[in-house]
């Protein structure tokens, strides 16, 4: 799964971008429902490992089978 894949599902559930100061190639998001955040890495094409976006629903708390609905 790429990170446009990712995002898009994030916003499904609710979930929002907090803009970037800078530069660089990882992007922090929160999820106002459970006020919890996290960074994500943007790497275009590339896709994320399974164990990195378990980790970022994870900290975001959302449940898998909630993020395989969205």
């Amino acid at each position: 799964m790429t990170y446009k894949e990712l995002v898009r599902k994030l916003r499904l559930l609710g979930c929002e971008e907090i803009p970037r100061r800078g530069g660089g190639s990882h992007r922090k998001w929160t999820n106002p429902s459970t006020g919890k955040a996290t960074i994500i890495p943007d790497w275009g094409n590339k896709d994320l490992k399974k164990g990195t976006i378990h980790a970022i629903l994870k900290q975001l708390g959302i449940d898998w089978r909630d993020f395989l609905k969205a």
